[in-house]
């Protein structure tokens, strides 16, 4: 599933071909993928402009001045901007129509999702989707103290916390297993019991994981692709994700995995106490 790096690559890539933009069509091949498209999208923002494009959490958020296009990725979707005299295939479900080109949605698997939020129902911020999302992490109101102070009552591992998204949103489990090994922080250790000293090292850890992963185009390990048509590399330089049995980067300790919650977990047991 494309995580926080992977959007906010797409975010970045659509985002010069989007802003300030008339919408002049708007294409659904499907009733929906993992909810139905809202049947009158195309007269909604047919000849409307486009303001910006933003994201929160894993969803892209582009707006118009009566409301905001709310697109996920789901397990398998990219978004690519494309001439318009490109012929849709098999997987291609959505296309938003912006002068001379248009951004088509694929999603092989259906798990993404095109919503509205209309602007006379509130902020986006209060869309049931996003209105209980956590934290952003590259944001300065991420910070070692309220991460602290909000995790003193879970007695969860401190890697299901991170996955949870109620507290921090976007860190997803790659970049999870990646901040944890570079902060030395077992995933097993109940996050009320990481000192204050440790959860600085783990912003810092996350803030600088997501960086480079976002500076590397993402992760591209199943199906995600860049809006250029082009793979992320961050996964050529994994410590410990995906590296079960291998030996650590650091300390030659073998790689080991680990389910937590259904999901796989990749740690060292040496650097990570």
């Amino acid at each position: 599933m494309p995580e926080l790096p992977e959007v906010e690559v797409t975010r970045r890539g659509v985002a010069p071909h989007l802003e300030g933009q008339l919408v002049t069509g708007v294409v659904m091949r499907r009733s929906g993928l993992r909810w139905p498209f809202p049947s009158d999208l195309a007269q909604r923002l047919t000849g409307r402009r486009i303001t910006q494009a933003g994201r929160r959490g894993k969803y892209l958020l582009i707006g118009f001045e009566h409301g905001t296009l709310i697109v996920h990725l789901g397990m398998s979707g990219h978004l690519r901007i494309l001439p318009l005299d490109i012929a849709p295939k098999l997987h291609d479900h959505f296309d938003l129509v912006v002068g001379n080109c248009l951004m088509r949605m694929t999603d092989p698997r259906r798990f993404g999702a095109v919503l509205w939020h209309d602007a006379a129902d509130g902020h986006v911020e209060e869309h049931l989707l996003l209105r209980g999302l956590g934290l952003e992490p590259l944001e300065a109101v991420f910070n070692a103290a309220l991460l602290h102070k909000l995790t003193r009552n879970r007695r969860a591992a401190i890697k299901q916390v991170l996955l949870a998204g109620d507290i921090v949103v976007g860190v997803g489990n790659i970049y999870a297993s990646e901040s944890l090994f570079k902060a030395g922080i077992n995933p097993k250790t109940p996050a009320h019991r990481i000192s204050l000293a440790r959860y600085q090292k783990l912003v810092l850890a996350i803030r600088e994981t997501l960086a480079a992963a976002i500076e590397q185009g993402g992760s591209s390990l199943r199906d995600f692709i860049a809006v250029n048509g082009q793979s992320g590399y961050f996964q050529q330089s994994y410590f410990v994700y995906n590296r079960s049995g291998e030996a650590c980067r650091i300390c030659r300790t073998p790689i080991r995995q680990i389910k937590q919650g259904q999901r796989s977990t990749f740690y060292c047991v040496s650097c990570q106490r």
